[in-house]
């Protein structure tokens, strides 16, 4: 069984949640924190002595300005583990979490804390079972993801390498969903949808809609810089 396996299946059911706005997590990708709030920085301990996970969500439209407090969460976030961890001097955390599986946030739960905790359900994919499909909408990512992946040379050669290898369409249209910059509602759309083929087609059509003729010069980075609480 795999570490990524062995989490979920020991996996209790109650999530540490970790609002950050204009972030959405998904499955099978990888994002850098850096933690200094202590309130963020209580749940990063409590993960490292325990399970080493936590579910990042994403506040809703409009409870931003809330984000010091008790902001709305979106019901679906996705659960990631703490793979790689820096404690620094004054307390701060540098991590690297990796995203696990979709969850469904089903109750709040006092947990005396400074964070906000959760029972969660894991929510599983229902798979595509049409290769032909899968086919299609491969080849519709490798067409239309790169011309909007910010970043020139290397790093697109190699994203082109991954849309081409045998990673799953699920996972691959996880990863081009988390990597392309694309609005966060969307973002949140697709991963609150279950359905592999209807996450695809809708992801396709925005790319069809939005993707320019030729790849854009843009420099900005990839992989994604570190967040912060």
């Amino acid at each position: 069984m795999s570490d990524h396996d062995a989490s979920l299946a020991t996996f209790g059911g109650y999530a540490r949640l970790f609002p950050l706005p204009n972030l959405v997590f998904f499955p099978h990708v990888m994002q850098p924190l850096h933690i200094f709030e202590p309130r963020y920085r209580q749940m990063t301990a409590d993960a490292l002595d325990d399970d080493k996970l936590i579910a990042l969500v994403l506040p809703r439209s409009g409870s931003e300005d809330d984000y010091g407090g008790k902001p709305a969460i979106h019901a679906v976030a996705c659960l990631g583990k703490i793979i790689a961890d820096q404690k620094l001097e004054d307390g701060r955390f540098n991590l690297l979490l990796r995203g696990l599986s979709r969850v469904r946030i089903m109750e709040e739960v006092a947990n005396g804390k400074l964070y906000r905790s959760a029972r969660v359900h894991l929510l599983e994919d229902v798979l595509m079972t049409d290769a032909a499909g899968e086919a299609r909408y491969r080849h519709k990512l490798l067409d239309l993801a790169p011309r909007l992946f910010p970043q020139q040379g290397a790093v697109k050669k190699e994203f082109r390498k991954l849309l081409m290898g045998p990673m799953p369409i699920a996972a691959l249209g996880d990863i081009v969903a988390f990597a392309l910059p694309l609005p966060a509602e969307l973002k949140q759309q697709l991963l609150e949808e279950l359905d592999v083929a209807r996450r695809l087609a809708a992801l396709a059509a925005h790319l069809e809609a939005n993707a320019p003729a030729e790849s854009s010069e843009d420099e900005r980075t990839f992989p994604p810089e570190f967040s912060a609480n």
